[in-house]
């Protein structure tokens, strides 16, 4: 009687260890190059090539991954992200809502560089069809480097990825610990390992080897609620210029997106998305003829109100509200796609 309890317990302890096994989420991390999948000739060389390490190589340098779920990965693109461009922001929004379709995926991590981060993850956070959680990670430093950053950014953003309570959150990035809000999260420092903030806003939770701690869930339309869709045979996206503002600014510039194909135009205005006299005239005047005018600010920080200093009314254009240049940017696309009618895209500028 004794031989057949153990034996009983052996099976029991056996099933216990194989259903959670089983129950294991299953996460796909998206590659598409970056400073995080950078190698350089020596571990203290300040110069190194973006995208040379593939997603195999990331994944077999973490293997305490196995631990928090069931991991595979993809490669999307193999580029630095000052080169991201709109077909790899396409193809990797139809991937990740092919992927979250599927009841065998409970979460996206996906792997980027820094330098236009803060612009794909809020891409992804208007066109991702599904509360699953999609995060974003990089690095500020090479795979090679010494004390590289990569590996427990990785590591966090797929526990966060593999996490029931980042669901409805809407995209995430998570670097340095940090959980930050797609729509908030920008790049403030050239090097700094720290270099996300969300500023005002605030940040969405931690990280801490793995285990997290949420703040808050964001307020704006996103995701699976957001109005915005990616179709299968979309090719391209409108294009949309930022213009950066300055003392004794020219309208040059203006005229010469609108000249060459621009749809929309973000002006990074000075203070409260101001700009000099001759170019606001030009900015009115281009509007008239279609092209959608936002005014952002250079800031990056505080919210660009309508017809505060100018008349947004009367100038046909649009305030960028909480939104940087780049992410108005972003936004304003998506917006082109569904009408040119500076009213409604200033109703979808208050509301996501």
């Amino acid at each position: 009687m004794k031989t057949y309890r153990i034996a009983v317990l052996v099976a029991a302890a056996v099933l216990c260890v194989s259903s959670a096994h089983a129950q294991k989420p299953k996460v796909v991390i998206l590659a598409t190059g970056g400073t995080i999948a950078g190698a350089a000739l020596k571990p203290t060389d300040p110069g190194y090539k973006s995208g040379a390490v593939g997603v195999d190589v990331l994944i077999d340098a973490v293997p305490q991954l196995k631990d928090i779920a069931d991991v595979s990965g993809e490669q999307i693109a193999s580029i630095g992200s000052q080169d991201m461009n709109d077909e790899v922001w396409l193809k990797l929004a139809k991937r990740v809502n092919e992927l979250l379709a599927s009841p065998d995926v409970d979460g996206i991590a996906i792997t980027h560089g820094t330098d236009t981060l803060e612009e794909t993850s809020y891409f992804l956070h208007l066109v991702t069809k599904s509360d699953k959680p999609v995060v974003l990670t990089g690095s500020m430093r090479p795979s090679t480097a010494m004390s590289a950053d990569g590996p427990l950014n990785i590591y966090n953003c797929v526990a966060i990825a593999a996490d029931p309570q980042a669901r409805g959150r809407g995209v995430l990035v998570l670097i340095d610990d940090d959980i930050h809000s797609a729509h908030d999260v920008i790049k403030r420092h050239t090097t700094d390992v720290a270099t996300f903030t969300s500023g005002e806003a605030g940040l969405v939770g931690v990280s801490l080897f793995g285990a997290q701690t949420w703040y808050r869930t964001p307020a704006q339309v996103h995701t699976a609620k957001s109005e915005f869709t990616i179709a299968a045979d979309q090719a391209t996206l409108p294009r949309v210029d930022i213009i950066y503002a300055h003392a004794n600014m020219s309208p040059d510039l203006i005229t010469a997106a609108a000249v060459n194909g621009a749809k929309g135009i973000v002006i990074a205005g000075v203070g409260d998305g101001n700009m000099t006299a001759p170019a606001w005239t030009e900015l009115q005047r281009v509007a008239k003829e279609g092209v959608v005018g936002v005014r952002s600010t250079r800031t990056n920080g505080g919210i660009t109100r309508r017809n505060i200093e100018v008349n947004d009314d009367q100038g046909g254009t649009v305030a960028s509200m909480e939104l940087n240049p780049s992410k108005a940017r972003v936004l304003l696309q998506l917006a082109l796609l569904k009408t040119s009618d500076a009213k409604k895209i200033q109703d979808y500028f208050n509301r996501y």
